[in-house]
């Protein structure tokens, strides 16, 4: 029970319980969604000269690869050797620069007017002229001792100006003559030609993420395009004779809840989605799609354990591709696997169930699509819990939590087929084996909508 009275939700099935207690566990249904797989679940480890060894016990725990390790494998990926591409400005939102953003002229290019209000010359008082300075006109007349003009911000400063003088420090007789009304320091409130940077001034690295301000940096050092790496392409497939696209479930039908998710999800982690396909559980139609793909990134849904229909493990064998991981010790999202198809052609295999599928995004398409995208990745950070967490007795488990201050507070429904706490959360809370307690730091994924609106960035 949590601090505020109510009882705290756990992902184990009331039989995954029970079969902790038990010597040799027992099968219950996977996280991958699939109807048809079951799989050992592992007792506690045995005391010493206990009749069983730990390690035949737990063959599951142990051919999978740990969490931290898979995300690290899928992090390597290679991008494909493809040149950079030229972007226009209103393309290049989200996109890493891939060569470095010099200024192509002085920035101000001119000498300008920082502020509202007149130029002057010389010591005051000064004799106010009839015509003012306005933006985007052409070199003003030049200004003698004991003249002022009125001035707009960033226009063109006239010859031999001493100062601006803001709005508001400033007034003017019956006789349009010019007082300060505080001290007059030459030079003030005028931008100088070049004093942001000079033409060939180095001003962006390579490898830095497109976001608004670099584009107005870009515009007003006097580029149309930049040169960016282009988005990743991705396709998805999802697989499943008995998901819905429509309507309310029915006759052991049941609605797909990745076809919608997905595509907005990898758009936001840098993809450009190039096609959505659905193909039930037909095997031949998994290793045709597979073979006819262009994408850098293929994700499939489900049909990654070993039931009668999980048919993604015997396509891959069949097509001779290199499974880079094959099963993560995390729960949920267990049954996922990251396979290289060609050289620079990867395929993310993500469990059935919705919140494992969320779990294998953040954890292997998300290093990937960095990776390809040229992105740097996020420093790590780590949030207190606000209440406790239980853990898996070996696996990791990544919680849907809210960011409350300076505190991570778990959600319920954070069963691997449930999205009714990733639907309100702000990040995932990195939960070691055996849970965590109150207080306790753990490492945060935030999700990509919570990090300055990087969907709307990305789509």
């Amino acid at each position: 029970m949590t601090a505020s009275g109510q009882f705290e939700e756990i992902d184990f099935d009331v039989e995954e319980a029970l079969a902790l207690v038990k010597e040799g566990g027992a099968p219950v249904p996977d996280d991958s969604g699939s109807t048809g797989a079951s799989r050992p679940v592992p007792s506690p480890a045995p005391a010493a000269g206990s009749r069983k060894d730990t390690a035949e016990q737990h063959t599951e725990h142990h051919t999978a690869t740990p969490w931290q390790r898979a995300r690290a494998i899928a992090g390597r990926a290679p991008r494909r050797p493809d040149t950079a591409v030229s972007v226009t400005l209103d393309a290049a939102l989200g996109l890493v620069l891939a060569a470095p953003l010099a200024a192509l002229s002085d920035l101000p290019s001119f000498d300008t007017s920082a502020m509202d209000g007149w130029a002057v010359a010389g010591p005051g008082p000064w004799d106010v002229r009839a015509e003012g300075v306005l933006a985007g006109h052409a070199q003003p007349q030049r200004l003698t001792d004991g003249e002022a003009v009125r001035i707009a911000t960033g226009a063109r400063i006239p010859q031999d100006t001493s100062a601006v003088i803001r709005s508001e420090h400033g007034r003017t007789d019956e006789k349009e003559r010019l007082y300060a009304t505080r001290d007059v320091v030459h030079g003030q409130d005028i931008r100088p030609r070049g004093q942001e940077c000079r033409a060939g001034d180095p001003l962006l690295p390579p490898g830095t993420l497109v976001t608004p301000a670099v584009l107005g940096l870009a515009a007003a050092a006097g580029y149309d395009t930049v040169a960016a790496l282009p988005r990743p392409r991705a396709e998805i497939l999802v697989l499943g004779d008995e998901l819905l696209t429509e309507g309310l479930p029915h006759d052991g039908l049941i609605r797909d809840a990745l076809g919608p998710m997905l595509p907005s999800w990898l758009r936001a982690l840098g993809a450009e989605v190039i096609a959505v396909r659905r193909l039930g559980d037909d095997a031949e139609a998994l290793r045709k799609a597979l073979r006819r793909s262009d994408a850098d990134l293929i994700v499939t849904t489900g049909g990654t354990a070993a039931g009668p229909v999980d048919h993604v493990h015997p396509i891959l064998r069949r097509l001779g591709a290199e499974l880079l991981v094959d099963g993560v010790q995390v729960r949920p999202g267990h049954p996922m696997l990251l396979a290289r198809l060609k050289e620079n052609q990867h395929l993310v295999g993500l469990p059935g169930n919705p919140l494992a599928a969320v779990s294998g995004l953040l954890t292997l398409a998300e290093p990937l699509l960095r990776t390809l995208a040229g992105r740097a990745a996020p420093e790590p950070y780590t949030l207190p819990l606000q209440d406790s967490v239980h853990g898996h007795p070996y696996d990791t488990r990544l919680v849907p939590v809210v960011l409350r201050g300076e505190r991570a507070a778990p959600l319920h429904y954070n069963g691997p087929a449930m999205l009714r706490g990733i639907a309100v959360a702000d990040a995932l809370a990195v939960v070691p084996p055996g849970g965590a307690r109150p207080g306790q730091e753990l490492e945060i994924l935030d999700l990509p909508w919570a990090m300055a609106g990087i969907e709307v960035c990305f789509t």
